[in-house]
């Protein structure tokens, strides 16, 4: 069975860290896609950053409204069939449910001079978790 699950959220300070985890089981995780996706209180889910499964290309959030990009920082390690999100510099904006999920080959990044985001919403990946809370208090 595909699963990928998410581990590590908690309760942080602003200005502090926290790393979480994607374990992905069931599917050979070097040729997949892992996305992070964010959901805040009363709002769909928003991709914050991405690995992608060819190259290891990463993509982070950011648009006029606020960036991930310089505080995040997303990587993988296949032997473990793991990605990580280190997350520095916590705003209490980043409060919400962290869901990281999987699909086939490359992210779906749009990339422009001033917004970066996942064409894809959390749904149209083939693999999802159960997300992990992560809350920033001011």
């Amino acid at each position: 069975q595909q699963q990928v699950v998410e581990s590590g959220g908690g309760l942080v300070q602003t200005g502090g860290s926290l790393r979480l985890s994607c374990a992905a089981s069931g599917f050979t995780i070097d040729h997949y896609a892992i996305g992070w996706f964010r959901q805040a209180p009363g709002q769909e889910p928003e991709g914050v950053s991405c690995i992608s499964g060819t190259d290891d290309s990463t993509y982070y959030r950011h648009s006029v409204k606020g960036s991930v990009k310089g505080r995040f920082t997303i990587s993988r390690d296949n032997a473990k069939a793991t990605v990580y999100l280190q997350m520095n510099s916590l705003k209490p904006e980043d409060t919400g449910v962290y869901y990281c999920a999987a699909k086939p080959d490359r992210c779906n990044y749009f990339c422009g001079t001033s917004m970066c985001y996942d064409v894809r919403t959390l749904r149209e990946y083939n693999y999802r978790g159960q997300g992990t809370q992560v809350t920033v208090s001011s």
